[in-house]
């Protein structure tokens, strides 16, 4: 599961470095493990937390675009196919926790 947990974290650390830049995406370091790892819980709810966070800033973009408040066309859609790319990562990682939660609840012991 730790694996998982990392992986998961990573994304969310690339798209955090995405979301702080400019649309030019950065390397981000590898993450290294920690101690005690953190629980699940934890990692989908800062997940959701980023992804509110994008979904906002691109509602920002779209409000400045359509008012012409200096929010150029591209930088709108950048905002919003980041958000989208980021809403889609969460709702798989969702289907697929499901997927498993169903998969140990039909279990017969």
């Amino acid at each position: 599961m730790v694996p998982i947990t990392s992986a998961i974290a990573a994304q969310a650390q690339g798209l955090s470095n995405l979301a702080g830049s400019n649309g030019a995406p950065s390397m981000a370091p590898p993450v290294s493990q920690p101690s005690e790892p953190a629980p699940f819980s934890d990692l989908l709810t800062d997940a959701v937390g980023q992804v509110n966070q994008l979904q906002s800033q691109a509602n920002s973009a779209v409000t400045g675009l359509m008012s012409g408040t200096g929010v150029d066309v591209h930088q709108a859609m950048i905002a919003t196919q980041k958000a989208s790319m980021a809403f889609e990562l969460t709702l798989a990682v969702r289907n697929k926790a499901v997927q498993a939660y169903q998969q140990v609840v039909g279990m017969q012991f």
